[in-house]
C-alpha cells in the first residue's frame, strides 16, 4: 500500500498487477492467455472477412456480428499490449496518460459490444415476431445508423472518465489490481474527493451495460411469448434454435461480469491470484468465444468458411 504523497495525475505511474505469487512462473502462466488472445484476434479477423466478401452473408444478423467482431478485436487490441509487456517483458510501468487511454478504450469497447448484443436481440424479437417484415425494418440504412449511435453512446459515456481523472491526485507510484486499467481501479487509488468519478462511473454503467441487460431480458420475454403462441411444436422449436447462437454468447459476455463482482465482494483477498484470473478471462473471453460459437451454430458462416478453404486448395494446385 503507498502512502498518499500527492502529485498531479500526469506525473503519476502505475504499477500492473499480474498474478500474485507466481511473479516467477508468469511466462508459463501466461501462455493460455495470450494463445486465447492470439486465437481471438484470428477468429474475429476472419469472421469479419467472410461477412465482408461473401454475398450470402448481407443479412442484417451478419451485419450485427461483424458490429461484434470489431468490438472483439478492439477489446483484444486494448488489453494484449500491456499483458505482453507484463507477462513477457517484465514491465510493470505504465504512465498515466497511457492508463488513462487504456481504460477509456477498454471500457467503450466493452459498452459497444454491450449495445450490439442489444440489437441483435432486437433483430431475433422482429424476424420471429413479424418476420414478413423483417427486411423492410433492418435496412442498411436503419442498421448503419444503429451502429453509429452505439459508438456514439460508447465514446459519451466513456469520454467523462478520463478528462475528470486529470483532477484527482495520486500518489507517485500505484499498484493496480489488474494488467490493465480500469476505471474504478483508478478512481479508488486517488487521495483526493472521488465522488464525482464514482457517480460518473456509475451513470454510465447503469446507461450502458444495465440499460442493455434490461432490454435484453425483456427482448427474451417477447420472444419466448411470441413462441408459446405458435401452434406447431417444430415451428416453436426452429424459431427458438435462431436465438440459441445470441442466447449463448450474451451468457458469455454477462456471466464472467457477474462472477468477477461476486469473488471481488466475497474472497478477493483470500484468492488474489484467482481474482486476477477472473479479471482477465472476464475481457478475454467473450472475444474469444464468440466465433466458435458462431461457427458451431451458424450453417452459414460454415459453408462460406469451408468456400475460402476449397478456393485456396484450388489457388494452391
Amino acid at each position: 500500500m503507498f502512502s498518499c504523497n500527492t502529485s498531479a495525475s500526469g506525473h503519476s505511474t502505475f504499477l500492473l498487477t499480474g498474478f500474485p505469487g507466481l511473479e516467477a512462473s508468469h511466462h508459463w502462466v501466461s501462455i493460455p492467455i495470450n494463445l486465447i488472445c492470439v486465437v481471438s484476434i484470428l477468429g474475429n479477423s476472419i469472421i469479419l472477412f467472410l461477412i465482408s466478401t461473401d454475398p450470402a452473408l448481407r443479412e442484417p444478423m451478419y451485419s450485427f456480428l461483424s458490429m461484434l467482431a470489431a468490438s472483439d478485436l478492439g477489446l483484444c487490441s486494448s488489453t494484449f499490449p500491456t499483458m505482453v509487456r507484463l507477462f513477457w517483458l517484465g514491465v510493470r510501468e505504465l504512465p498515466f496518460d497511457l492508463c488513462a487511454a487504456q481504460m477509456f478504450f477498454i471500457h467503450a469497447f466493452t459498452y459497444v459490444e454491450s449495445g450490439v448484443l442489444l440489437a441483435m436481440a432486437f433483430d431475433r424479437f422482429v424476424a420471429i415476431k413479424d418476420p414478413l417484415h423483417y427486411a423492410s425494418i433492418l435496412t442498411h440504412s436503419a442498421m448503419a445508423k444503429v451502429g453509429a449511435a452505439i459508438l456514439v453512446r460508447a465514446v459519451l459515456l466513456n469520454l467523462p472518465g478520463p478528462i475528470l481523472l486529470r483532477r484527482l491526485l495520486f500518489p507517485q507510484v500505484n499498484e493496480l489490481s489488474h494488467c490493465y486499467c480500469l476505471h474504478c481501479d483508478l478512481v479508488g487509488l486517488a487521495c483526493s474527493d472521488t465522488q464525482v468519478n464514482s457517480l460518473v462511473g456509475l451513470v454510465s454503467i447503469l446507461l450502458s451495460l444495465g440499460f442493455d441487460s434490461s432490454l435484453i431480458m425483456l427482448s427474451y420475454a417477447l420472444i419466448l411469448q411470441t413462441v408459446l403462441s405458435i401452434a406447431s411444436p417444430g415451428e416453436r422449436l426452429k424459431a427458438l434454435n435462431t436465438c440459441v447462437s445470441h442466447l449463448c454468447i450474451v451468457l458469455i459476455f454477462y456471466l464472467p461480469k457477474l462472477g468477477l463482482s461476486v469473488l471481488h465482494r466475497v474472497e478477493k483477498h483470500s484468492y488474489p491470484a484467482l481474482a486476477v484470473l477472473m479479471a482477465n478471462l472476464h475481457f478475454l473471453v467473450p472475444p474469444f468465444m464468440n466465433p466458435i460459437v458462431y461457427c458451431v451454430k451458424s450453417k452459414q458462416i460454415r459453408q462460406g468458411l469451408l468456400k475460402r478453404f476449397q478456393q485456396k486448395r484450388v489457388d494452391v494446385s
